[in-house]
């Protein structure tokens, strides 16, 4: 701009000399002889070139002012308001300027303002975006299915566990109709979807079945609507917590009452009913009385074993059982419960044998526990094997594998192949086998709690209908114990 009005002064300048000479050139001519006679016309002319270089020279005058006042606006919008128009000469420039400069102080403050609305929104729209991410890492962290879909049924968000139970790619499934992700055999999560939504309800919650990697589940399925500003429904959200181990663990506490509270009754009623005949005299003779006396005797016997295995079995779940571990000859402590069984097999005419001790068959247990383990490995195997039959007890070393393992062999009512992998279950009992021997079905699962879970061992049985079976059980020796530990 400054250049442009440097380049107009030189250019008026000379525009004016050059008239100012040709006036002078012209009246000058005036004076010649040809010339007087025009010597009127000359003056005009001499007249005429004044007025033209003083109208130049005005012309540029005015062009350099409204020039310099838009220089000034130019360099007000430049620097964002901070420079002013200065008044001129000229009424109405000034009046121009003034009118600019209060319009410009308007757009000024209004400017500032959306600035300062603009920031705001910027915060606002970078919280939103950063609760929205953290809203997204919350969901894809739950362990439960998590689904979100909008007021047309399609798929907002889901997370990973949502994607595994359904079959869809949860990450590349947003906008898509919930109902051609979901398979057919689920269709009926899509139609309860679909129908909480509908139904405008805070939460709704219902219990499904639903099959996950070819596993029959059970899910707690609560579908809440999702409300806009106006309060209209805009989308539903259902979240699936998996509940399958909740309710085998209820169904496996009311089989346990059902169980215990059967097998407390049996005995009670033997006591209540023989007391209650001695009370009454009918034991006329000390013979049957103490008949009476032995059948009450026994019972509690009973009564009490059955209490004892399910506090046993309730410590060691619990891992509040007190532990003692000894080095122990597991062979001596066999031979010792032979001892104790024998008397009950000679009653059903089996025959138990055992073997010589071997000399390092040394294992470092709690030796209440282990006895007991193997009284119940024996009572079993004389209980269901016929009069007639064997029950044979062994004792091996594998020096190799630094452990000793122990097999008690009968010649019993065997057990079916199908059944054979619950027998350890709690309150499991073979079912052809129950009118054969009355039991609680906890011995055999105090076994595998005390062997496993206590001593790091591990039980084992094979079985066959009409030929017998053979449990037992493996316990590290306590040389190789003794190794670990250094």
């Amino acid at each position: 701009m400054r250049l442009g009005r440097n380049l107009y002064v030189i250019v008026t300048v000379i525009v004016t000399c050059s008239l100012l000479v040709g006036g002078l050139g012209a009246w000058q001519n005036s004076g010649t002889e040809e010339g007087w006679s025009f010597a009127g016309l000359g003056l005009i002319v001499l007249i005429c070139y004044l007025l033209g270089a003083v109208g130049v020279v005005w012309l540029g005058w005015y062009w350099l002012s409204l020039a310099g006042r838009i220089t000034s606006i130019a360099g007000w919008l430049k620097k964002d308001g901070q420079a002013r128009i200065k008044p001129g000469g000229n009424p109405a420039i000034n009046a121009l300027s003034e009118a600019i400069n209060e319009r410009f102080d308007a757009y000024t403050n209004h400017i500032s303002e959306l600035e300062t609305e603009i920031k705001e929104l910027q915060i606002q729209i970078q919280l939103s975006q950063r609760r929205e991410k953290n809203t997204e890492a919350i969901i894809y962290s739950i362990r439960d299915a998590v689904i979100v879909i909008d007021e047309f049924d399609k798929l907002l968000m889901a997370n990973e566990a949502a994607g595994r139970l359904f079959g869809f790619d949860f990450q590349n499934s947003q906008h898509k109709l919930l109902g051609e992700l979901i398979s057919t055999d689920k269709s009926k999560f899509v139609d309860f979807l679909s129908r909480c939504r509908k139904s405008k309800g805070r939460a709704t919650r219902q219990e499904m079945k639903l099959a996950e990697e070819g596993r029959p589940k059970t899910f707690d399925c609560i579908v809440s609507c999702v409300y806009d500003q106006r309060e209209q429904v805009c989308g539903a959200v259902a979240v699936l917590h998996d509940i399958t181990r909740e309710k085998e663990i209820s169904r496996m506490k009311n089989d346990f009452v059902s169980h215990v509270s059967h097998e407390l009754k049996t005995p009670l009623a033997s006591i209540t009913a023989y007391s209650e005949m001695l009370a009454d005299g009918e034991a006329g003779d000390e013979e049957t009385r103490k008949e009476f006396y032995s059948v009450i005797q026994n019972q509690a016997k009973r009564l009490n074993r059955l209490i004892e295995d399910v506090l046993n079995t309730s410590r060691i779940e619990s891992g509040l059982i007190k532990v003692s571990k000894e080095p122990v000859s597991l062979t001596i402590l066999i031979e010792e419960q032979l001892q104790m069984i024998r008397s009950f097999a000679e009653e059903k005419n089996v025959e138990v044998t055992g073997q010589k001790p071997i000399v390092f068959d040394q294992v470092n247990v709690d030796k209440d526990m282990i006895s007991q383990v193997i009284v119940n490995l024996l009572s079993n195997a004389v209980k269901y094997t016929h009069s007639g039959g064997s029950v044979k007890v062994e004792t091996e070393v594998d020096e190799i594998a630094g452990l000793t393992r122990v097999r008690v062999t009968d010649t019993g009512v065997g057990i079916p192949e199908s059944e054979i992998e619950h027998v350890f279950d709690k309150f499991y009992r073979v079912g052809v086998n129950k009118k054969q021997a009355k039991g609680t079905g906890l011995g055999l699962n105090l076994v595998k709690q005390i062997v496993e879970k206590v001593h790091n061992g591990r039980v084992f049985v094979t079985s066959q209908i009409g030929v017998g079976s053979t449990f037992g059980f493996e316990l590290p020796l306590a040389a190789r114990e003794k190794v670990k530990a250094v």
